[in-house]
This record gives structure tokens, C-alpha cells and sequence, in this order.
């Protein structure tokens, strides 16, 4: 008897075995597009979070530039103290936006000076050129500055001389230095010379290669990691940053704008926000304005998306409202805006625009109201928006909250009457483990066609929290993956789909993980990074059915897959997720009167750990393998590796 079951055991063993080896059937209805894809499906959300503006990809190098922290030396040490009295911080209420700066009284010709530690260190490179700059007001003749940077042992790696001219009022002066050795965790020193009072402010280091070359702009390096994607939009500045931890400490629009020296500084809501990563020296400065993230998007090929306070304060922290009668200023900052982006020079904010170097209007489009905003409160507040965009600007398209979560009483509450609004876009977020994703590929298969229209604002998928930059794996990234096929087979409904956070600094960071992870540097791309790439870069622009066994495949036998056409390039690209750990064989039928190339393009991204990432030292860990296949006619026969996401581009005829 105990043979005879052995026997059976074998037997299905076999019998197993073999069913294993069994190609896989999907079908792809090539002729029968279900719907077509946005040209701004895949974008980037950008926040000031984990030192991501300031420190990150604004590139000024000094800290508390302005003394406008809360504490005013914050960032600074003094050289040589001299006696009571040589160096005064002054307040002055008259001026705009930055009411502070330092007075250095030099009775005696001493030699003065300031060292600054920048942002976790200075990161410069050797050979790179770095302008100093400064504003200043002084009578007094013969003032000289020194600069010089100094590497973590206090060699100088770089330095500069220069005098300044009598001025009797606030002037600029700035000098360029070679610096002769890299190293991330440079400190300046600022020597001051000569006799009699020197009044600075805006002390300011930049390198001079920046993005595009812009005097005082971007970091070149992390920009071109999102100009690679190709990203559809860019949605600024946030986040929770938008709310603020109460109304006072808001993002203002408007404060943001204009000359960069009375740009009002504020408190970054992730300061304090979590008692295990406290960072006290984060402030905002918003040498990256709002202008600056509209001319970020223009260069980028990538549509605006900005997101507005809606008069309400982050509901996790004071929860303030502003009352509904004292809501107008916060319903005239968005309909400025609109003119801001799109007015004619004429008007007062078009006018701005085009003094700040860009007469030409953004285009603004879409408009987000409120941030994962939630209740009764919410609704009452975007109504009053709703109505006075709607009247005065019907071409853009609002963008509503539908809270933190992608279920529950608050989501359902919301949706209910977001689309009893006639909303145009709803923002749904989602922080979720990797098993979510998994199990709500199909989420958007039965969302009604006719209604408001889907923005999967943020999402990442969390392995475990908090974790920093080595926690960003492939596990969580294949699920991503996994997910964003459901997005895409359902690009009718969701319009706009975007990764968050976007940058982690690997010593700054509060919130992980993240997509772009930095030092003062260097920059690499997560397994995330590179799934978000490789479906931005391969878009479409019209949905193509592919199922399996009449069903959408998503998640049967491991398999997640989409497809699209792209018109323009006559290509079929085929998505496909392999989420287990044996390779699964698969024939994709491809029905359809035209005719397919033999050879097609194969993209894979693969690896049987799922906890591997990448890091500073190992970049390329997870990056994409390119290779060409030939197929036989239309019946494709493709085995996909364990754990891989694998994309096929095919020239049709």
C-alpha cells in the first residue's frame, strides 16, 4: 500500500511539473484600443522633505545665508570675536521679507570673520568654479573679503579676494574661485578686512555649473535625474508643506516670488515633525519660489501641477481652519496664481512674471485645492474655491484631496462628494506594504468612466518604517510595478500618477523611503526610481486590451501585465511583472491586421532578492538590461525571469 501512494505522489509530481512548463496564454487586442492614454500619465511630486530644496537641489551652499533662523547664528561661528560690540545682528522692520543682518564694527583694522558648515558640509569638486556673493553697505574705503574653502582636515582647497566699493546703499559683490580638491563636507570662511562699519547679508556660495547655467540655480545633477524620466507633470511644493503645521506657517505662493533677498524664510514643517529625526536647522529660504518650479517644469518638458492651501492646517498636527467668511484671501491667492502662470504683462502678477525674466505665460492648466485634506470642513472650504474658479478661470481643472487613505469612512465619505462636486481630478494617496499593491492591481478596473478623474498623487510601496535609504528595495519596487499595470490598463480613468517623496538626503532625511537618494555629491536612482522611469519613458498613447483567459492579468499566476500603443512610433509596448520566484513562460497572442516586426526591443528589470537595493556605493544594483529578441509572426513566446519586470516594445507595419 505505502508503494502505491509513493507511485501516486510521484505521478503528480510529474503531472505538476509538467503543467509547470505549460506556456502561459495572454491576449493582446492590438485593433481594439479601450480608451486613451493622458500625454502627462507619468510625473513627479516634488516636496521640501528630507532636505530636498534646501540642501538638495537648490544649490547654495551656505546655510542660514540671511540669519533668518529662528536662531540667527544658527550655521555660523565666529572667527575672531574682537570686542563688545564688533559683531550686532540688526532687525530692521522696514525691510521686506528679510528683516535681518550682521554689522560688523571694525574699530581697529582687525581681521573678522565668519565660518559657515553648509548643509550636513560642502559638497565641491575639483576643478569646478564656485561664486561668492554677498550684499553689503558700507562708506568706508579700502573693505576687503577673504574666502576660502577648507576641507575637513582645514586645508584651504580654494580662495578668493574680494574688495568692496563705498556703497551707501544695499549693493551686491560676488567673485568666482577655483576649488582644487573634492569633498563632500566642505566649510567656508569669510574674512573681513579693513576699518569701519561693513553692514552684509545674503553671504551665499553656488557653483558655478549649474542646470542650464543659471547664475544661483538648480543642482545640475539631481535635475537631470528627473529630465531623464521625461516626466508628464511636476506637482509642487507638496505635500504637507502646503498645510503647514498651522496657518501661520503655511506655504504663501506668493512670499516665494519676486527678488530672492526678500523672499520671506519659514519654519520646514518636517523641523520637528518626528521626534527620531529632528532637524533643527530646516528652514525653507524659497530661493526655490514658485517661479523657479514653473520655469523647473517648462524645462522639463513636464506639465505644472501646483497645489494650494485650501484655508485649512495640516489635520494630523493643529488642524486650524480659517473661518469661511475670511476665506477670500486664500481664494484670491489662487485665482493670482492663475495670472501669475498665464496673465498678459499687463496685469499686476503677469507683470511680475515677466520681470522675474519670462514674459511668455507657464500655460497652468490644472490647480490642486488642499492636501489630504479631509471632512465636512474640507468640502465646505473647496466649494467656495470650486465656485470662484469655475466663474472666473472654467479651462482650469481643480484638483481635490480625498484624504490620507485609499479606504475607509473618510475616503468613502469624500469620494461620495467629491463626485457630487463634479470635481475634475480626484488625489488618491497611498503608502501602503508591498502586499497592497499586489492585491489592488484590478483597484481602478470598475471605477466609473464618466466621472472625475483619477490622480494617484502619491504612493510608495513600504517594507518597514522608518528605515532610510537602504530600505528602498526591489521588493517594494516590483510591487510598485505590479500596481502601476492596473494604472496604466485603466489610463481612461487615471489621468496622473506620481512616486513620493521624491528626494531623501542620505543625512538629512526624515521620510523614507524615497525615490532619488543624494549626498552632497552624488545622486542615484532606487529599484522605485527605475520602475517609474521605465513606464514614463514608455507611455503610450492608447490603451491596448491584454488578458488572460477573458480576465485582466493581474496577479494570477504571478503575472501582472498592461499594454499601450504609441501612436507616433507605430510601437506596441507590452509591461509584464513576473512576481515569483520561478520563471514563468508565457505566449502573448497579438491579434491584429497589422503586421509586427520580427525583432523587438526587450527592457528587464530583475533580481531573485527581493531585499536588494541600491546605494551610493552600488548605484546599479537594480538598472535595466537591454537586448533585442526576434519572434516568429504574432505569437510571441517570451519566458520572464523570477522577479522580474520585463518590458517588450514591437514596431507594427
Amino acid at each position: 500500500m505505502k508503494k502505491v501512494v509513493s507511485l501516486m505522489v510521484a505521478l503528480a509530481g510529474l503531472g505538476f511539473s509538467a503543467a509547470a512548463q505549460t506556456p502561459i496564454a495572454l491576449n493582446i487586442q492590438l485593433d481594439k484600443p479601450s480608451g486613451k492614454i493622458s500625454p502627462h500619465m507619468w510625473g513627479v511630486f516634488f516636496e521640501d522633505i528630507n532636505l530636498g530644496a534646501d540642501g538638495g537641489i537648490y544649490a547654495e551652499l551656505v546655510k542660514n545665508r540671511s540669519f533668518e533662523f529662528d536662531e540667527p547664528w544658527m550655521g555660523w561661528k565666529k572667527l575672531e570675536n574682537g570686542v563688545e560690540g564688533t559683531y550686532l545682528l540688526v532687525n530692521d522692520s522696514k525691510r521686506k521679507g528679510n528683516k535681518r543682518y550682521l554689522r560688523l564694527n571694525n574699530a581697529g583694522n582687525l581681521k573678522l570673520g565668519l565660518q559657515n558648515e553648509g548643509f550636513r558640509g560642502m559638497g565641491v569638486k575639483a576643478g569646478g568654479a564656485y561664486e561668492f556673493s554677498l550684499q553689503y553697505q558700507s562708506t568706508a574705503k579700502g573693505m576687503t573679503i577673504h574666502v576660502e574653502l577648507l576641507d575637513p582636515q582645514n586645508k584651504v582647497i580654494g580662495a578668493a579676494e574680494l574688495p568692496l566699493d563705498p556703497v551707501a546703499s544695499w549693493s551686491e559683490a560676488a567673485v568666482k574661485f577655483p576649488v582644487n580638491q573634492t569633498t563632500e563636507k566642505a566649510k567656508l570662511n569669510v574674512w573681513f578686512k579693513g576699518e569701519g562699519t561693513l553692514d552684509v547679508d545674503m553671504l551665499s556660495l553656488f557653483p558655478v555649473d549649474t542646470w542650464k547655467g543659471r547664475r544661483k540655480g538648480l543642482r545640475k545633477d539631481m535635475v537631470q535625474m528627473l529630465a531623464d524620466m521625461k516626466p508628464g507633470f511636476i506637482r509642487f511644493p507638496g505635500g504637507c508643506i502646503v498645510e503647514g503645521r498651522d496657518l501661520a506657517n503655511r506655504f504663501q505662493w506668493k512670499k516665494t516670488v519676486g527678488p530672492i533677498s526678500e523672499r520671506e524664510l519659514i519654519i520646514n514643517r518636517w523641523n520637528t515633525e518626528f521626534k527620531h529625526r529632528l532637524t533643527p536647522d530646516y528652514f525653507q529660504t524659497f530661493g526655490l519660489g514658485f517661479f523657479e518650479y514653473f520655469l523647473l517644469a517648462e524645462d522639463i518638458g513636464a506639465t505644472a501641477v501646483p497645489i494650494l492651501n485650501c484655508g485649512m492646517a495640516c489635520q494630523f498636527n493643529t488642524g486650524e481652519v480659517v473661518p469661511l467668511d475670511e476665506l477670500d484671501e486664500y481664494v484670491q491667492d489662487a485665482l493670482d496664481l492663475i495670472e501669475f502662470a498665464n496673465g498678459s504683462t499687463a496685469t499686476k502678477w503677469g507683470k511680475l512674471r515677466a520681470e522675474m525674466g519670462h514674459p511668455e505665460p507657464f500655460h497652468l492648466k490644472m490647480l490642486g485645492v488642499g492636501n489630504e485634506n479631509w471632512g465636512p470642513q474640507y468640502i465646505e472650504r473647496l466649494a467656495i474655491f470650486k465656485k470662484a474658479l469655475n466663474e472666473k478661470h472654467p479651462e482650469i481643472k481643480i484638483i481635490a484631496s480625498s484624504g490620507t487613505d485609499p479606504e475607509g469612512d473618510r475616503f468613502d465619505f469624500l469620494d461620495d462628494k467629491l463626485r457630487a462636486m463634479n470635481i475634475d481630478i480626484i488625489d488618491e494617496h497611498y503608502y501602503r506594504p508591498p502586499s497592497w499593491f499586489l492585491s489592488s492591481a484590478s483597484r481602478y478596473d470598475n471605477y466609473n468612466r464618466n466621472g472625475a478623474k483619477i490622480f494617484a498623487g502619491e504612493y510608495a510601496s513600504h517594507t518597514t518604517r522608518p528605515n532610510g535609504p537602504g530600505k528602498s528595495t526591489w521588493e517594494a519596487a516590483l510591487s510598485e510595478a505590479a500596481f502601476m499595470t492596473g494604472l496604466e490598463r485603466n489610463g481612461d480613468v487615471v489621468e496622473m500618477a506620481s512616486y513620493a517623496p521624491l528626494f531623501g538626503h542620505v543625512d538629512g532625511w526624515q521620510w523614507s523611503p524615497d525615490l532619488i537618494w543624494v549626498d552632497n555629491l552624488q545622486v542615484y536612482g532606487t529599484p522605485s526610481y527605475q520602475v517609474q522611469k521605465l513606464y514614463a519613458t514608455n507611455r503610450g498613447t492608447a490603451i491596448i486590451p491584454i488578458m488572460h483567459d477573458g480576465e485582466s492579468v493581474a496577479g494570477k499566476d504571478s503575472l501582472y501585465a498592461s499594454a499601450v500603443y504609441d501612436e507616433s512610433s507605430k510601437e506596441l509596448i507590452v509591461k509584464v511583472v513576473n512576481y515569483n520566484s520561478q520563471p514563468k513562460k508565457v505566449n502573448l497572442d497579438v491579434v491584429s491586421k497589422k503586421k509586427l516586426t520580427a525583432t523587438a526591443q526587450l527592457v528587464t528589470l530583475a533580481n531573485p532578492d527581493l531585499n536588494v537595493s541600491n546605494s551610493l556605493e552600488e548605484p546599479l544594483n537594480i538598472r535595466p538590461k537591454e537586448s533585442t529578441v526576434v519572434y516568429n509572426g504574432k505569437k510571441l513566446v517570451q519566458t520572464f525571469a523570477p522577479y522580474s519586470f520585463t518590458l517588450i516594445r514591437l514596431s507594427t507595419k
